[in-house]
């Protein structure tokens, strides 16, 4: 599958696998930023993509960024859809309590990238059982 780049800063890297048979690719700063505690900023990659057709990417977070520092994606997974072409961007979100500092080619966050399964939505009366039937938040005990 090919993931067409395109760089929008000169200060761009392109999304990159740190290790093979990774699942997520490194999406990375091209700006310095402060993100006070308890804040969120949007950090721009300064690239654009074409996804394949019948995929959409996934934006997460980095598990060093939340252990460490406490930064995290406030919109978490983050959905690119296959017909976006505009830049990349990130929302980080400072649950700590210092301020942490965003460098230009910082790893911000990961993209998967996942197939996309359209769905063709039909209303109905009735749905069918199940064994859990209406039972949520809770149902199986602490």
């Amino acid at each position: 599958m090919k993931l067409k780049i395109k760089r929008l800063n000169p200060n761009a890297r392109l999304p990159e696998y740190a290790h093979p048979g990774d699942a997520g690719l490194d999406l990375f700063s091209v700006e310095q930023a402060n993100i006070e505690p308890g804040s969120s900023r949007l950090i721009h990659t300064g690239i654009a993509m074409e996804l394949p057709q019948g995929t959409e990417a996934q934006v997460r977070p980095r598990s060093g960024l939340a252990l460490r520092n406490q930064i995290t994606l406030l919109n978490s997974p983050g959905t690119i859809d296959e017909g976006y072409r505009g830049e990349v961007c990130v929302i980080l979100i400072n649950h700590g309590k210092e301020t942490f500092q965003v460098t230009v080619g910082m790893k911000i966050a990961q993209m998967v990238l996942q197939h996309v399964l359209p769905a063709e939505v039909e209303e109905c009366g009735d749905l069918s059982g199940s064994q859990r039937g209406k039972d949520g938040f809770g149902s199986t005990g602490v």
